[in-house]
């Protein structure tokens, strides 16, 4: 029984300590873009296999 009078205000503690990371986190921005980073890698179109000048060539191609 005297461990739950430990426990209990650890577990308090805890809990707030747990949401103000949230709210911190939230009001930085962590959550404001979720998908963006999922969609960025497949976009990527720099291959680093080819020289540099096959990469130059493609670019002005696209132009």
């Amino acid at each position: 029984m005297d461990v739950i009078y430990a426990l209990l205000p650890a577990m308090i503690m805890l809990a707030l300590v747990s949401v103000v990371v949230f709210f911190w986190a939230a009001r930085a921005g962590q959550y404001d873009d979720l998908e963006g980073p999922a969609h960025r890698i497949l976009d990527d179109d720099d291959d680093p296999l080819l020289p540099v000048y096959k990469r130059r060539d493609e670019k002005k191609e696209a132009e």
